[in-house]
């Protein structure tokens, strides 16, 4: 995301077309975090769907306040020392023109500012699907509070905002490979090392409970992430939005059908949830890189990350951290690969004349890339344990054990996801009676769901 570059040598003028673009595209990214829960409540056991939705569907409404009350302010405001912005007419949003440009571009602060808060929205939300099954509601609604006004905020200013110090030092971040992927990642194993596994981990079956449900997500953040990409330009003017576009489409097939080959090699089957992860770990990776390679070089990013990715799932087991939804090996490890890979496939030729290594540049932007990561990774790390561990000693961030083996959605929501309670009720007239068999089979795919 390029907000300090100016599109044209003359003062920029709104343009009706850029505009409606970029208005299309927050709400494109915006149908990103519903997807998200989607995606991520089909993975989850029955007893945690309607918690793992909640989880994403609160950061719409936290999230949303405090970007408008200061968070707008703290990342894009005038730069303070290169860590943080602040700019009083962005309080509250309260300052700004109707026809007021974003600076060197041709669209208004208004929509800059709902386009980033979309990002905003999406990025904590990420987190929860390392959490599943095991943290209180209400201690969720207070990280995400805190996590997004101490980290999101700053770090988004680091990468993005005009005087951070990652985008002074030509830290390469398209559209959220640093900013978004990896500082939710490394909060998710930060949180995660905090508060412990699920109970039963590496004993009990934790399978998704609706695969449908996963791809059905998987189809919508694939949609959104066009939005997410091509939109992060800010505008149609020269051509690298569509470049972003395209590279979006190509790495994302690229990792989803490298996914499925890794698969089928080491487990000898193609899976659905390897495809819905497999794409998800193509949009990650092209999201910092999309605007500075060309399409083989998305490929090659997407390949590189689909088979990195689906290798990286399995650490958890290694190293015993419960990390429920893979949100650690896709989104962490996703972010690093294509953040560090725009140092060896950047062509010079797209959203900046910088050069990666197979293209005559030679490691200077690999090193920029892995400041720009490592700062982030080990920040949002330390930050969200920090943050984790003193609201665990203030009101506890899990449930109970019980109530997690009895179910986290009656528990925090008193709802469940599937009412069965009808399921059969009433009699059937003698014509219409079922046969022994389907009753049976009934029975069992009944108590397979209640498990």
């Amino acid at each position: 995301m390029p907000p300090g570059i100016t599109l044209a040598a003359d003062t920029p003028t709104l343009s009706a077309a850029n505009t409606g673009f970029m208005l299309i595209c927050s709400a494109l990214v915006m149908i990103m975090t519903p997807g998200l829960a989607f995606f991520y409540g089909g993975m989850v056991r029955v007893k945690s769907t309607l918690n793992m939705l909640m989880m994403s569907f609160i950061s719409l409404g936290i999230v949303t306040i405090l970007w408008v009350l200061y968070g707008f302010s703290a990342a894009f405001g005038t730069d303070h020392g290169s860590l943080i912005g602040w700019s009083s007419d962005y309080v509250g949003l309260s300052g700004i023109g109707l026809t007021q440009l974003w600076d060197g571009y041709t669209i208004p602060v208004y929509v800059f500012a709902v386009f980033q808060l979309m990002f905003a929205i999406i990025t904590p939300a990420l987190i929860s699907g390392a959490l599943a099954d095991r943290v209180k509601f209400s201690a969720w609604a207070l990280f995400i509070t805190l996590w997004a006004t101490l980290v999101y905020f700053p770090v988004a200013h680091w990468v993005w905002g005009t005087g951070g110090w990652a985008f002074d030092l030509g830290v390469i971040d398209f559209a959220g490979g640093t900013a978004v992927h990896i500082n939710a990642g490394a909060a998710a194993l930060g949180v995660i090392l905090v508060i412990g596994k699920r109970v039963g981990f590496k004993k009990d079956p934790m399978r998704p409970h609706s695969l449908p449900l996963v791809m059905l997500g998987a189809g919508l953040l694939w949609f959104g992430w066009f939005g997410f990409n091509a939109g992060s330009w800010l505008g149609n003017d020269d051509g690298v939005g569509a470049l972003m576009f395209v590279n979006t489409q190509v790495a994302t097939a690229a990792a989803m059908l490298a996914w499925l080959i890794y698969e089928k090699i080491r487990h000898g089957v193609f899976t659905t949830l390897g495809a819905a992860s497999g794409a998800v770990a193509g949009l990650v990776a092209i999201t910092p890189s999309g605007g500075s390679c060309s399409p083989l070089g998305a490929i090659a990013i997407g390949a590189v990350a689909g088979v990195l990715c689906a290798m990286a799932v399995g650490l958890k087991y290694k190293f015993g951290y419960d990390d429920s939804l893979d949100v650690v090996g896709v989104h962490l490890v996703g972010g690093v690969i294509g953040s560090l890979l725009i140092g060896f496939f950047a062509t010079g030729g797209g959203q900046s004349d910088a050069q990666g290594l197979f293209y005559g540049g030679g490691l200077t932007q690999l090193w920029k890339q892995l400041a720009g990561v490592g700062a982030v990774l080990a920040y949002s790390l330390v930050a969200s344990a920090i943050l984790a561990f003193l609201i665990d000693k203030a009101i506890g961030m899990r449930v109970s054990e019980d109530d997690e083996v009895s179910g986290i959605d009656q528990v925090e929501h008193a709802e469940t996801a599937y009412d069965f309670s009808g399921a059969g009720g009433g009699t059937a007239p003698r014509s219409a009676a079922p046969g022994p068999g389907l009753v049976a089979e009934s029975a069992a795919q009944t108590k397979k769901v209640d498990a």
